[in-house]
């Protein structure tokens, strides 16, 4: 067995020795991860709530409500690039930490722009903003470096279901945060944005003081000398399996992701056009980004032992569910809208722990940073698509238009994932040959 050192990092030397270091650093990882993803759901959170509202105000019509979170979801999509190269040249550590900063900057931006009242710098504040939520999400990944195959989905959802404090704080300090922006001449809208400034940078600076030795360096440099002893596996059988992953884990989380932030976009505008209040507004998204984080724990325990495919059947299942009531609940009814954003949350979550799942079972770590920054563009594109089409229609349909449209969208990962199940002809005809 190699023991050279010259291709890595000489701190990396002790762990490819030990196991118990492995798992030392392992454990060690996911305690950061938390640790970042609760003043990262915040920073998440806290422009989800008001960015509509704050455009509606800007500009003065509902028509380009959802252009915000389009900008931000177009942002995060340039970020999940940046983001992953950066994690697969340097380490997570680098790249984590660069794109919570970012996000961090950009929050202050949209700050700016909200009090000079200039549109064009918030268009590019939110865009610099998204760089928070891509890496916010990215950082499900750091978990799984060291996990095994068993270990995977409770790794993503270890990271996602601690985002939920910050993430279902965020929105109920959306009064309070505007409150204090006022009082210090800030536009209302605007407080929410000073929170996520903190949130992110706070996140940021935790990644780059502590999570100094990087799992993913760590998990390279073992999976390199692992592969010292594997040459006898077909490589155009694993190649066609792997395939086969990255598209049914790509589609999952973009139909998932398209119909969540659609629904989750108008839902502000939809309530404030039948009288509720900033303050209800606040809590119906709050329960919604709970939902969306909250059970991730259990999520991440049933793809483990039920299965990915079958946990992704779920989430297009329970998407349906989500957008019929939303489209059907009585405009005065505070809790059916609030149980319909709630499943809406559900389905995203199990889409995206089972997606993400199928992602890294896919991947190789060679380039395992790289695709996933490369999924997360096409997720945050597929969001931005969402978000601009659903103030379109709103606008000249209905809310409740737009949400059966989601709810039937969402049925269309089933046959993909179906697909997926299918072995490739080539691993098939390899099987044949060597006699399983």
């Amino acid at each position: 067995m190699s023991t050279k050192t010259e291709n890595h990092p000489s701190w990396v030397q002790p762990y490819l020795d030990s196991t118990e270091k492995q798992q030392a650093l392992y454990k060690r990882t996911l305690l950061i991860v938390v640790l970042s993803q609760i003043f990262g759901g915040a920073g998440l959170a806290s422009g989800i709530t008001v960015g509509a509202l704050l455009a509606k105000d800007m500009l003065g019509t509902d028509s380009f409500s959802g252009l915000p979170v389009a900008l931000l979801t177009l942002g995060s999509a340039g970020s999940a690039l940046i983001v992953g190269y950066l994690s697969d040249q340097y380490g997570r550590r680098f790249g984590l930490a660069a794109g919570f900063l970012a996000g961090g900057l950009g929050a202050i931006g949209v700050v700016l722009a909200a009090v000079t009242s200039n549109i064009l710098l918030l268009f590019a504040s939110l865009l610099i903003y998204g760089a928070g939520t891509a890496t916010n999400l990215q950082a499900r990944y750091a978990g799984t470096d060291l996990a095994n195959a068993k270990q995977r989905a409770t790794a993503i959802s270890i990271a996602l279901v601690s985002t939920t404090f910050g993430a279902v704080a965020g929105p109920n300090l959306v009064g309070p945060m505007g409150e204090f922006a006022a009082s210090i001449g800030v536009p209302t809208l605007a407080g929410p944005f000073l929170l996520g400034a903190a949130a992110f940078i706070l996140a940021g600076l935790m990644i780059l003081m502590f999570l100094r030795h990087d799992p993913l360096i760590v998990a390279k440099a073992i999976a390199k000398r692992e592969s010292q002893n594997h040459h006898l596996k077909s490589e155009t059988a694993t190649t066609a399996i792997n395939k086969k992953g990255i598209i049914a884990a790509a589609t999952i989380m973009v139909l998932t992701q398209i119909v969540m932030v659609a629904i989750m976009t108008m839902t502000p505008i939809h309530m404030g056009h039948h009288g509720h209040g900033l303050q209800e507004v606040g809590m119906v998204i709050g329960f919604h980004i709970g939902a969306m984080y909250l059970p991730s724990l259990l999520t991440g325990m049933l793809v483990d032992k039920v299965g990915r495919t079958s946990m992704a059947i779920a989430a297009g299942s329970i998407l349906l569910a989500a957008g019929f009531t939303a489209a059907f609940a009585p405009t005065d009814s505070m809790v059916v809208l609030t149980v319909a954003l709630i499943l809406l949350g559900l389905g995203w979550n199990i889409g995206l722990i089972s997606g993400t799942t199928i992602l890294v079972d896919a991947t190789s770590l060679a380039t395992r940073a790289k695709t996933q920054g490369t999924i997360d563009v096409l997720v945050a594109l597929s969001g931005a698509s969402g978000g601009v089409l659903s103030g379109v229609v709103v606008a000249y349909s209905s809310y409740a238009a737009l949400s059966i449209a989601g709810g039937v969208l969402s049925l269309l990962l089933i046959p993909v994932v179906m697909w997926s199940l299918k072995k490739p002809v080539v691993e098939k005809q390899l099987n044949q040959k060597v006699g399983f």
